[in-house]
């Protein structure tokens, strides 16, 4: 891993680092060394003023450019909150009501229950709190599909509600997708077109673009890294979400979202005075929705992290450190993590993109910084903290592995012979998934989703392991196929067989039935 040299600061820095940040270069290179990250920028932002606005590292392994502070990084998630404020400015106009049934806007809308069809309100689509299960739908566009972002919402009509509506906090990206609509709906223009011209462009945010297909040879731009089967690090292939560009698709610079910082914290005034968005709309995307449940930290070095209170507001989480409160995303990306942290009782944000999928290394920063100003007279190593902890969760996949070992039938074998298995299988939401006999060996292919072709080998009785062609996916699965009683395949059931594999390969949501399936040879 290359050394992480600053590359840049930016010149609008007036005021002088906090003394803990002293040796800050030096502990974002001991953060990248140990979290494998080959680029970071970061940017802090302190009284209207930019403290701090520097790159380390490099945009893409093997190659000699500087991550700068105007390096575009993927933000995904963190795009949520542009959403929020974009659905909030079409209120502030008159042109929505957020209290307002989204079957008033998009009359064709539905979810599986009818109930809650009728009473999801357009906040509701911010909140997390519609009864969908963790990551529900995002197979939809996750590794991308060839799906719109209408196919997608209508497709909503199937994906299962697992628990009680406003009843249970469950992360989303799919009614994302739906507050999409509604912004195109009610605006008359396109997402893209919306979130240029009434946020990045009042903002200032001139570097930032909806999604990696604005992308330009020669652009000042990072490249998404993996650790390849959960080991080597090395570059991933681009994604966009056109299909749900509101849930996550931003590329931005620390340098522009250290002006959008600047805007939330002044509760959503502009440089030139004028209002972004209301007051009243600040308060509501800052105020909590949904409760979330907080755990124990799993590990104690971690436990001064527990908040007091946690939740989630309008595209924001609300949590508390050191007696601040916080309002912050995270954003997970294929190659790209990131988090932005704003503790507006100290007019304070702190923003740290990595072109690597480690959250620990974000947490890293983010804590030294808001210790420096929050607590100075601790100096806590998080990066050693938050090592230990990755090292525990390493451990307990590894533990998690050799349990399915253990209890693996090495003797068993297939009920049927390979061409048994191959057919077309139909999912109520995803729609098809494909097993085919190629040279011997069944294939597996999703097929609206390039990337979800991998071969399957048997690992007992009837269940396989299908490895994925493109390693970078970190989502290996087990297939089960259970038999009627003719010995017909009866259906398909897919599972994640890693502990590690991203929430939003929501295999086990998946009920595949078979539609076309080979003719079982005794």
């Amino acid at each position: 891993m290359p050394a992480a040299v600053p590359a840049s600061v930016s010149a609008t820095a007036p005021a002088a680092l906090p003394a803990q940040l002293q040796d800050f270069d030096a502990y974002v290179a001991d953060t990248l060394k140990t979290f494998k990250v080959p680029g970071v920028a970061v940017a802090i932002v302190k009284d209207g003023k930019v403290v701090l606005a520097r790159g380390y590292g490099v945009r893409e392994l093997g190659q000699p450019a500087k991550v700068d502070a105007d390096t575009l990084f993927a933000i995904a998630s963190n795009t949520k909150a542009f959403t929020a404020a974009a659905l909030q400015m079409l209120a502030d106009q008159g042109k929505l009501d957020m209290d307002g049934r989204v079957i008033d806007y998009l009359p064709w809308f539905r979810m599986s229950d009818p109930y809650v069809t009728h009473e999801m309100r357009i906040r509701d689509l911010l909140a997390h709190r519609s009864g969908l299960s963790l990551g529900a739908g995002d197979l939809l566009y996750w590794p991308p599909t060839s799906y719109t972002t209408e196919d997608v919402v209508k497709r909503l009509a199937n994906v299962p509600i697992k628990n009680s509506f406003r009843g249970h906090y469950a992360y989303d990206n799919i009614l994302f997708a739906v507050a999409t609509l509604v912004i195109e709906k009610v605006s008359g223009q396109s997402y893209a077109d919306f979130i240029r011209q009434h946020i990045f462009q009042p903002v200032g945010m001139d570097e930032t673009l909806v999604d990696w297909t604005y992308l330009k040879p020669g652009m000042d731009v990072a490249t998404g890294h993996a650790p390849y089967d959960f080991k080597d690090v090395k570059p991933v292939p681009p994604m966009a979400w056109l299909n749900d560009p509101g849930a996550g698709g931003i590329y931005a610079s620390v340098n522009d979202l250290a002006k959008w910082m600047n805007v939330q914290l002044a509760g959503g005034k502009l440089p030139d005075g004028k209002q972004l968005f209301s007051e009243k709309s600040h308060r509501e995307m800052w105020s909590m929705l949904t409760p979330i449940p907080i755990g124990k930290p799993p590990i104690p070095e971690l436990a001064p992290l527990v908040p007091q209170f946690s939740g989630y507001g309008e595209g924001w989480f609300l949590s508390d450190y050191m007696g601040q409160k916080l309002v912050w995303h995270t954003g997970g990306w294929p190659g790209f993590v990131s988090r932005l942290t704003l503790v507006p009782g100290q007019n304070l944000g702190v923003v740290v993109l990595t072109n690597q999928q480690s959250g620990a290394a974000f947490n890293a920063i983010t804590y030294r910084v808001l210790d420096a100003y929050l607590n100075p007279a601790h100096k806590t190593d998080w990066v050693a903290a938050y090592d230990k902890a990755v090292k525990k969760g390493e451990a307990h996949a590894d533990d998690s592995w050799a349990k399915h070992e253990a209890a693996r039938d090495r003797n068993s074998k297939p009920s049927l012979p390979l061409s048994g298995y191959v057919g077309t299988y139909r999912d109520p939401w995803y729609g098809d998934i494909l097993v085919s006999d190629e040279g011997g060996k069944l294939r597996l292919r999703f097929s609206k989703t390039k990337q979800l072709v991998g071969t399957m080998t048997p690992w007992q009785h009837d269940t396989f392991i299908v490895r994925w062609d493109d390693r970078s996916l970190d989502a290996d699965a087990f297939v089960n196929f259970a038999l009627d009683d003719d010995g017909h395949v009866r259906e398909m059931r897919i599972k994640p067989v890693s502990p590690l594999t991203d929430f939003s390969f929501d295999f086990q949501d998946l009920r595949p039935v078979p539609v076309k399936v080979g003719t079982r040879q005794d």
